[in-house]
């Protein structure tokens, strides 16, 4: 029988799908909207979650449809992860692995505990704002210099 290395070392597109979606840390900083500067194409974050970020879990409130009912969600896999890295927080796993990075000690697949995001202060939770809330005159506003 051979032995598989642990599955967060192997290359991303040889991951099956629990395996890519236990990556996610649930730490929520890929919900936030980002702002992209034109000039220099640097992104900026702010605190306003997607309308359909759930405060109180970091995930998404509708996975399953989130493309549907909020067109602008990009579907992370394999091959969209080349094109929207630079997008993806600077602790995602799923950026980290594609920069040939290792995931962070914190992460809950290092640790074995979900709150590890959390303690680690990488949890989004109780520090967004609503979509709803925010007119997009001011997003600028909302631009948060340090996610850790």
């Amino acid at each position: 029988m051979t032995h598989r290395p642990k599955f967060w070392t192997l290359p991303l597109d040889a991951l099956t799908r629990p395996e890519w979606e236990a990556l996610c840390d649930g730490c929520g900083k890929c919900c936030l909207l980002k702002l992209e500067d034109e000039d220099t194409g640097g992104v900026a974050y702010t605190d306003i979650a997607c309308r359909l970020f759930d405060p109180a879990t970091c995930r998404c409130g509708n996975y399953a449809l989130r493309k549907q009912l909020v067109p602008g969600c990009v579907v992370l896999d394999a091959e969209t992860l080349p094109q929207i890295a630079h997008w993806m927080p600077q602790t995602c796993a799923y950026r980290l692995r594609h920069e040939g990075k290792p995931i962070p000690d914190w992460h809950p697949l290092m640790t074995g505990d979900t709150e590890s995001v959390a303690q680690a202060g990488h949890s989004m939770a109780g520090r967004t704002v609503a979509e709803f809330e925010v007119d997009e005159e001011e997003y600028e506003e909302h631009i948060v210099e340090d996610l850790s």
